[in-house]
């Protein structure tokens, strides 16, 4: 496993380089505003299976994505008005979307037809879907059951031999005292926190 430690100015080349792993079907270790992911090109099914097979997660769960900006979520899920709101006051942001997919996302990673969508407040996160140009999979870097790792070595020591299957690692620190984003369900077109995280619904009701 290749790992990179961002700099300021080498953002732009280490998401062009993560973006050519994705192409090739390999899973790439990255940094976003909360904990770090696994990403994979979500249009890939051998990639996304060997994303399964190392994280030892169930075919049937669903897998969040992410894209480079509010405006490029209306291509892949429906949006109505109430989930715009929260993305023009959340997005980019720890904020995680599951809204009606639509046919550009493939069914093995959504959940009866849905789709959990993030535009993390990251930098190399949104150059890194600036230089795919496609949605790409923002599931935790951790083993099915377990907690986050908040540095690449405890994710590297938590994978053990697994860990190989990873191509790349983007290292920016770490990433302890952070939490997951909150997921917000829009699917009967009112808010329902699934999973609450960075933003509080406290937040969320202010809206």
């Amino acid at each position: 496993m290749e790992t990179i430690c961002l700099t300021g100015s080498s953002i732009d080349s280490a998401a062009k380089k993560a973006a050519q792993v994705l192409k090739n079907g390999g899973i790439v270790l990255f940094p976003t505003d909360t904990l770090y992911g696994l990403a994979v090109d979500v249009t890939n099914p051998k990639a996304l299976q060997r994303l399964r097979d190392l994280k030892g997660r169930e075919k049937k769960k669903p897998i969040s994505v992410i894209v480079s900006g509010v405006d490029g979520i209306s291509a892949y899920a429906q949006m109505n008005d109430a989930a715009r709101v929260l993305a023009e006051r959340f997005l980019p942001g720890a904020l995680t979307l599951v809204l009606p997919a639509t046919s550009k996302i493939p069914q093995e990673v959504t959940l009866n037809g849905s789709i959990g969508i993030r535009v993390p407040n990251d930098a190399f996160c949104l150059a890194l879907a600036r230089a795919f140009g496609k949605p790409y999979t923002a599931t935790s870097a951790n083993k099915s059951g377990r907690e986050t790792p908040a540095t690449i070595r405890e994710v590297m020591l938590q994978f053990g031999h697994s860990v190989n299957e990873i191509a790349l690692a983007i290292d920016d620190g770490d990433r302890k005292g952070r939490t997951g984003s909150t997921v917000v369900t829009m699917v009967d077109g009112v808010p329902y926190v699934l999973r609450e995280g960075a933003i509080t619904k406290e937040m969320l009701n202010d809206t």
